[in-house]
């Protein structure tokens, strides 16, 4: 087997992404599988990590007792468009979770996935979802309590860049919707999310950076992050009263295996058996124990208490849909490089 670690240094260096993980000492690779061994790379965004190093070693350990064959699972975490740039220049991935199944078309356009991944997995491809919360400072100080808050003047904001991160065009489609959702013009919507960026301090190169920055580097009166980056600050000790607003939006997480490259690899048996697993009652529970709402219909009644139901949940079907979505708001010259334009003024 190639050494590619000093490729992975090469786009780690040039994208400034990635943090490569292996269950073992190997270095992140192509995978291969031979004889009585098997070797995968999963590709996934940021704050996936703390779920799949739950998850992995169950599927592995299945995989070695069903197939009487070792299995080693190495991992890559970055920032969602980052991390699919990575597979599109060459990270040799087996698998990729992202944040946004646009990410997973891009490498579709690039010919590393066959057109229909959707349909090769359960529940199209989506393996698990979450909504957009608000984490204000201790106490509440700023009395923050929905979306309108976010654009009072003494309020300080921290959500990721929707240029690098998946996490915060959720959250930029959340605020879109917060008014063009309940009655507002597109006009009106612009002129408040115009208003929630320019109380931005910074704006991080993902939702991992963005909770640090709050919470280790203090910045910021109120966190916009997913529900489930935020459930897990909690679970490693952070207080987190937090705020679930009642117009939100449904985030949709998907799961695709890498046509061409476990083609190559001989891997697409234990890759198909691996995207699968995540969809089992097993993979669900423990995706739902860190913060993700579970899609796996068994599963999701036994944390319905844990995951309400916002009463206005919006999709980005509702919006049009992902290709209208990417180029009404996040192409170069969209509305979100106009209002960016518009703040640095």
């Amino acid at each position: 087997m190639k050494d590619i670690g000093s490729v992975l240094k090469k786009w780690l260096s040039v994208l400034g992404i990635g943090l490569c993980l292996a269950l073992t000492m190997s270095a992140c690779t192509g995978a291969i599988t031979k004889g009585n061994k098997a070797e995968l790379t999963l590709v996934s965004y940021m704050v996936t990590k703390a779920a799949y190093q739950e998850i992995i070693p169950q599927f592995v350990a299945q995989w070695q007792q069903e197939h009487n064959q070792e299995l080693i699972i190495n991992q890559t975490y970055g920032p969602s468009w980052g991390q699919t740039r990575t597979v599109i220049d060459g990270l040799d991935a087996d698998v990729v979770a992202l944040a946004l199944a646009i990410d997973i078309q891009q490498i579709e356009k690039a010919g590393l996935i066959a057109p229909g991944w959707e349909k090769e997995v359960p529940n199209n491809g989506i393996v698990t979802r979450s909504v957009v919360g608000l984490v204000p400072r201790e106490g509440n100080p700023k009395n923050i309590k929905n979306w309108p808050d976010l654009a009072k003047d003494d309020v300080q904001v921290i959500t990721p860049d929707p240029k690098t991160s998946g996490g915060a065009r959720w959250n930029f489609l959340a605020l879109w919707g917060a008014i063009a959702q309940t009655g507002g013009s597109e006009v009106d919507a612009v002129q408040y999310i115009s208003k929630v960026f320019q109380n931005a301090p910074v704006l991080p190169p993902d939702a991992r950076t963005a909770t640090d920055t709050f919470f280790q580097a203090q910045q910021g009166d109120v966190l916009i992050n997913y529900e489930n980056e935020i459930i897990l600050a909690g679970l490693n000790g952070q207080k987190v009263p937090y705020i679930i607003p009642q117009v939100n939006i449904s985030i949709e997480n998907a799961v695709a295996v890498i046509d061409k490259n476990v083609d190559k690899h001989g891997t697409r048996e234990v890759a198909e058996a691996f995207v699968n697993y995540l969809f089992t009652p097993e993979a669900q529970r423990a995706f739902a124990k860190l913060g993700f709402r579970p899609v796996n219909p068994d599963v999701a009644p036994e944390f319905a208490s844990q995951y309400p139901q916002p009463n206005n949940l919006f999709t980005v079907a509702d919006l049009g849909g992902w290709d209208v979505v990417q180029t009404k708001f996040f192409a170069p010259g969209a509305i979100f490089d106009k209002i960016h334009a518009g703040i640095s003024k």
